[in-house]
């Protein structure tokens, strides 16, 4: 029966994140719909930027109310709401699962 079992079946193919968060003024998550696998310090500190980038835009008088920042594998696409924003995760294609 040692034919039938797996040999060094290499890397996982594993996909990025996707779902939609909501953040208030100050970057503090409100609600998510990221699956709980992706670390939440990581979604807060997205979440953290996209609303510094609205608030120095607002500063500056800019009317910037939609951000997208598209990746090789991954899109993240945020609209302003009221201090706060709404966050869409989007990928494109499977990742590679690091083996560490």
């Amino acid at each position: 029966m040692g034919l039938l079992k797996k040999k060094n079946a290499g890397p996982l193919l594993r996909r990025l994140p996707t779902g939609t968060f909501t953040v208030d003024a100050q970057g503090q998550v409100i609600g998510s719909t990221v699956p709980q696998a992706v670390p939440a310090a990581i979604v807060r500190d997205i979440g953290r930027e996209v609303v510094a980038i609205f608030e120095e835009a607002r500063r500056a008088q800019l009317p910037f109310s939609e951000m997208v920042a598209q990746y090789a594998a991954f899109k993240i696409t945020a609209r302003a709401m009221r201090g706060g924003a709404i966050i869409f995760l989007s990928s494109k294609a499977p990742q590679l699962a690091s083996s560490a």
